[in-house]
């Protein structure tokens, strides 16, 4: 990017979320919500041409990432999908936000998904990749095929003390061995990942994350505030608000057939568009991809 955007914090109810804004105040609200292990600079390519087309963008780090912290140091460090939604949509409370363009992957698709399901109208539409990212907690105890769990090792690994001393220990190694299996095509330099890379110095960085993969699998309770919203989840809402899904077809941690079956989770306008040779970091990847199709929905929508 030419210019820096400009960081800011604002408070909800348990965090202090960091975020960084670029474009005019008064343009259609854009979020573009990163995943685990990024941060925002996996929007760095995204960002200037919907400034360009005048939308105000507004991409946070997530719990446990980069400047973000907690307010209290008793609150669980929770890294479940109801978690992620909730933060979300008390974002877009702290920022006055009443609708916006929802977009994401990984982790941030799985909270936009969650805020387009669960409360439609804050939603003006949604780009997610790799389809409908809402877990069914109680579908997690049937096998994959043999092929994907293979693919899933760290998050078994993280299922265990040693998995979280190695990531409390190695975390940098881990996360930037993930980015190589994960986008076996995406050539990235030292550089690129090490400007992430500082965000998973955060003090709570492993604690969510080690929750949120245990949480996912029911080998973690996850907080007790957030079960109203977790028994809505359970249910599998659909998705009403028009949507584009991306899956990158070269993708190391999801094929991009997997995603296929995802259309009946969506019950508004729905497109889904397999992307030639791109893993799974699309948005750092593809970044006039994913533009377009955010691009695509904000003209859709006005």
């Amino acid at each position: 990017m030419d210019r820096a955007p400009a960081l800011n914090r604002v408070r909800t109810n348990l965090l202090e979320i960091a975020y960084e804004e670029s474009g005019p105040g008064h343009g259609t609200p854009v979020l573009l919500m990163h995943g685990f292990p990024y941060d925002p600079r996996t929007y760095d390519g995204v960002v200037p041409p919907l400034v360009e087309a005048g939308c105000r963008v507004i991409v946070p780090y997530l719990r446990g990432y980069g400047p973000t912290r907690f307010l209290a140091s008793d609150t669980l460090r929770s890294g479940q999908q109801a978690a992620l939604g909730n933060d979300l949509k008390e974002l877009m409370d702290a920022l006055a936000l009443e609708r916006a363009v929802l977009a994401g992957y990984d982790w941030g698709g799985r909270a936009a998904c969650v805020v387009a399901a669960l409360w439609p109208e804050r939603a003006c539409a949604l780009v997610s990749a790799n389809g409908y990212n809402i877990h069914d907690i109680t579908g997690s105890a049937k096998p994959a095929p043999a092929e994907q769990e293979h693919r899933l090792w760290y998050q078994y690994y993280f299922h265990t003390p040693r998995g979280r001393a190695g990531l409390e220990v190695n975390r940098r190694e881990i996360c930037r061995l993930l980015w190589r299996l994960w986008s076996p095509n995406w050539r990235f330099d030292d550089a690129t990942y090490d400007r992430t890379a500082r965000s998973f110095d955060n003090p709570d960085f492993v604690d969510v994350v080690i929750h949120s993969y245990r949480h996912r699998y029911g080998y973690a309770d996850g907080d007790p505030n957030l079960d109203a919203i977790e028994r809505r989840l359970a249910a599998k809402p659909k998705i009403s608000v028009p949507a584009i899904v991306l899956h990158g077809e070269g993708s190391g941690l999801s094929p991009a057939e997997s995603s296929q079956p995802h259309a009946e989770f969506f019950t508004g306008p729905y497109q889904r568009r397999v992307i030639p040779s791109a893993g799974h970091n699309l948005p750092q990847e593809v970044p006039k991809v994913f533009a377009d199709a955010v691009l695509e929905l904000v003209r859709a929508t006005k």
